[in-house]
């Protein structure tokens, strides 16, 4: 499936290339801003096999709003969880973790960040293919 075909498909129109995160990036992902005024808010979509890297949002957390695809999440020393469409993920503040699409499909989510003093995000290591691999379970 191409870009443009999984965008018509989309609750939200899948933006353009993420190049300014791309080195925390395996693949392809693409971003579109819907609001940076008050709760922030990105449409963020993920080609198959898109995984972001081990990340924190210190301060305030974040919530993710599945919008289409499947895909997974994974706490540092949890097991991954799968996610499909109208499942919600609420990551407290200074949890480790990443999120992406499966082997086999595109992925979508809203990303809401929660709004703090001082907040902040820290990107770490690469997801490496062992741990990607193993959340398929």
């Amino acid at each position: 499936m191409t870009p443009d075909e999984f965008s018509q498909t989309a609750v939200f129109p899948i933006g353009e290339p993420n190049t300014a995160y791309a080195m925390y990036f395996t693949k392809q992902s693409y971003l579109h801003i819907l609001t940076t005024q008050g709760l922030a808010s990105y449409h963020v979509t993920f080609e198959p096999g898109c995984r972001n890297f081990w990340h924190i949002h210190h301060g305030g957390g974040q919530i993710l709003l599945v919008t289409a695809g499947s895909g997974y999440y994974q706490e540092f020393g949890q097991k991954a969880r799968a996610l499909k469409k109208g499942d919600v993920v609420n990551i407290g503040p200074d949890v480790k973790h990443w999120h992406g699409a499966s082997l086999e499909s595109w992925f979508s989510h809203i990303a809401i960040e929660i709004p703090a003093s001082n907040a902040s995000n820290e990107w770490l290591e690469e997801v490496t293919d062992e741990v990607y691999l193993l959340a398929k379970g």
